[in-house]
């Protein structure tokens, strides 16, 4: 069986297996709840018993790289926090200035909703579902990434009933998946970039009261939107100024050539 076909198939039994244990997330939650008294503990807990087959599956990928290492956890957190902290500046700025401090926020659940939730769905959705599909097959960006988009935009249709709002709800969280794929790959496959700049756009939308829904409305859109520019425009520049090549590339968007499926193989795990 040829390399790419063996990771395809590995992803995707692995994560058919976490998406079935997922569907019993609240039943093995309140279970734990009994246990540790502790609600954010025992939601902690039940994301890491879920993704038990994403680190199976992780491991029968059979690289140089640890598992951890593999799903790009190895990678610098500090630079990745003060990428993450400038790239959101504008959601916090704009949130301050022309919206409502949302004082009725329950701790625990704010950190759930925050940085629990945007490290859980960075570490499976792009760190697994994404990343070893692209790292270790001769797919490019698009094929990878589409599957990982459509289930984790999927994921949040449920912020609304009305038809419009759905379709808007899942073109901007299929178009914020790419985004946080697109920047995993470009910052050398540190995922934290991608789960801190999560949780503080979380945090944000939190924090002030920007809408009840991810769709948000055209003041709170237009400040993602900076945030978004902002991202991608210093990220460029950043390679640029380094004389890096950019990671996705003309090369590398649809099928990727021997040599440069070889390139991703041979380096996996490797971070800056």
């Amino acid at each position: 069986m040829n390399t790419t076909l063996r990771t395809i198939c590995i992803v995707a039994i692995s994560f058919l297996a976490y998406h079935i244990l997922f569907r019993y997330f609240g039943e093995t939650k309140s279970a734990l709840d009994t246990i540790t008294r502790f609600g954010l503990l025992s939601y902690c807990i039940t994301y890491a018993l879920i993704g038990v087959p994403v680190f199976i599956g992780t491991y029968f990928i059979k690289t140089k790289a640890g598992i951890f290492s593999e799903l790009g956890l190895s990678g610098n957190a500090g630079k990745a926090l003060l990428l993450a902290l400038l790239f959101s500046l504008p959601m916090f700025i704009g949130g301050f200035f022309f919206f409502d401090f949302n004082a009725k926020q329950e701790i625990q659940q704010l950190i759930a909703s925050t940085f629990v939730a945007g490290f859980v769905e960075e570490l499976y959705f792009r760190g697994f579902l994404f990343g070893v599909l692209y790292r270790h097959s001769r797919l490019g960006f698009i094929p990878a990434i589409i599957l990982g988009a459509v289930i984790f935009a999927s994921g949040h249709l449920y912020q609304s009933q009305d038809a419009g709002e759905l379709v808007g709800i899942f073109m901007i969280t299929f178009s914020g998946a790419c985004l946080f794929a697109w920047l995993y790959s470009e910052w050398n496959y540190n995922l934290w970039v991608p789960v801190f700049l999560h949780s503080l756009m979380n945090l944000s939308w939190s924090l002030f009261e920007m809408d009840h829904s991810a769709l948000g409305n055209v003041p709170a859109n237009v400040l993602r939107g900076c945030t978004i520019a902002l991202a991608i425009v210093f990220t460029i520049l950043y390679k640029r100024h380094t004389h890096q090549k950019l990671t996705i590339n003309r090369n590398t968007i649809f099928i990727k050539k021997e040599n440069d499926a070889l390139a991703e193989y041979t380096t996996a795990g490797l971070q800056d």
